[in-house]
């Protein structure tokens, strides 16, 4: 029989891939889609305004394994590989004597199969850097520690789950720090279409849009039936992981964590997919259960994806190494006088060299002209691109930037971003203001401006 305490909390990483965050029910969602999100929601902690750093595959997950900005990391866009030296979450829990595993998408290598010396330090190993590329969804190949092909049985989310099912029931007896890395809802690539389990898209067809998706010319209309069929899968699946650890009685003793690397716009701000500053591309769904969240409620504060490594070995009882950029989330939760961030800070990469910062209320984001986006990291100047009002208008429809009416909001939050830039080690920017425009009826109060 497995054991029924233990000092040291096991920890796993449900990561999904290009999932908004209004898919799920508790943000609105009125489809059905996630049951078992909502029900952790509710009765785990639930991070309402959750955001990625970067709205890209690559450099979101290099800031998720190190507690690092894309920029620290290297990774600042897809198909750069993370550093060996860096330490990562796999290198902390592995120095406290957890075994680690990772299986899934990893995307953080430039070989396939991934050489060990590009694994992260995870001990066991069951992943694909690309696995768009190395799979379909009824053709699931992965590859293990040696680079040995593995193809795993049935749908893809499925063969995923299943061998995560087994990795916990093999190592039960020890303390355990899984990373479970889903391609979906992703989009396939070889086809561009979201590609859900036989039936599944048949539920979803006519259902309901965000505003932003109705609104806004793009490929939701004919997609988003696919997209939603496979957010229902990955809910599936999510319950039958948190049904696994019930069984062997590991679920007080286990924290659990469920997030996404990016979102999903369907090409209404770009021609893709994300690499964008909107709420689309960059608010994701996350909620963690367990140890420490178990009865959390929902958090209000604004939590950046650099805040979950802290959070998860502050948790553990694990020391948080102060090159982390992020801060864990307990003090929040345990009612303590914390410092927390006004603000989370976006750093963009291929579609443009782009920037942004995002408080309760205001949205504002800069390019810098000229630039390669996939070349350059940074720059030494920007022009301003977007202001939006989350308060009056959460799905952005409306650009306020440049309006007369809100110079000093755009003035507060141009601040706010070049601190939070050279905070991070950027260059200290020039930032081009842009031409004013009339503001009509708009007014903002002065007790509004730093909301």
């Amino acid at each position: 029989m497995a054991r029924q305490s233990q000092k040291e909390p096991n920890v796993v990483v449900v990561f999904t891939d290009q999932q908004r965050w209004d898919t799920t029910g508790v943000h609105g969602n009125p489809m059905g889609l996630t049951p078992t999100f909502d029900r952790v929601a509710k009765q785990g902690t639930h991070l309402f305004n959750s955001f990625t750093a970067q709205p890209v595959c690559g450099p979101a997950r290099s800031c998720l394994q190190t507690g690092l900005y894309a920029t620290q990391t290297g990774v600042f866009r897809n198909g750069l590989a993370l550093d060996p030296e860096l330490h990562t979450l796999a290198h902390y829990f592995g120095e406290a004597g957890y075994h680690t595993g990772y299986i899934g998408k990893w995307h953080l290598a430039d070989e396939e199969p991934v050489p060990a010396h590009q694994q992260g330090g995870y001990d066991f190993w069951l992943g694909a850097n690309c696995l768009e590329h190395t799979s379909t969804p009824y053709d699931t190949v992965v590859y293990d520690e040696e680079g040995t092909p593995v193809k795993l049985p049935g749908y893809r989310v499925d063969a995923l789950t299943h061998a995560a099912i087994d990795y916990i029931n093999d190592h039960q007896d020890e303390p355990f720090y899984l990373f479970l890395s889903f391609l979906e809802p992703h989009h396939q690539n070889t086809v561009d279409a979201y590609l859900p389990p036989d039936g599944y898209r048949e539920r979803y067809r006519g259902g309901w849009l965000p505003p932003d998706l109705a609104s806004l010319e793009g490929s939701a209309h004919q997609q988003i039936a696919g997209y939603y069929g496979l957010v229902k899968c990955i809910d599936e699946a999510f319950r039958r992981l948190l049904d696994t650890l019930k069984s062997l009685r590991l679920a007080e003793d286990t924290i659990v964590l469920f997030t996404s690397d990016h979102g999903c716009h369907f090409k209404t701000r770009n021609q893709e997919y994300k690499r964008s500053c909107h709420e689309s591309s960059i608010r994701v769904p996350t909620v963690l259960r367990g140890p420490e969240f178990d009865g959390g409620g929902q958090v209000g504060e604004l939590v950046s994806i650099v805040d979950l490594p802290p959070t998860l070995l502050d948790a553990a009882g694990l020391n948080v190494p102060d090159e982390m950029e992020g801060h864990s989330i307990l003090p929040l939760l345990r009612g303590e006088d914390a410092d927390w961030p006004e603000e989370v800070f976006i750093q963009i990469s291929e579609s443009q060299v782009g920037r942004s910062v995002r408080t309760k209320r205001w949205k504002y984001s800069v390019v810098a002209p000229g630039k390669d986006a996939v070349e350059e990291k940074d720059a030494d100047t920007y022009i301003e691109e977007c202001l939006y009002d989350l308060k009056v208008d959460p799905y952005e429809l409306t650009n306020l930037i440049g309006y007369e009416s809100h110079q000093q909001v755009a003035s507060v939050m141009r601040e706010r971003l070049i601190r939070r830039m050279e905070e991070v080690g950027e260059r200290v920017p020039t930032i081009e203001v842009a031409p004013t425009r009339p503001g009509g009826q708009r007014k903002v109060a002065d007790s509004e401006v730093y909301e």
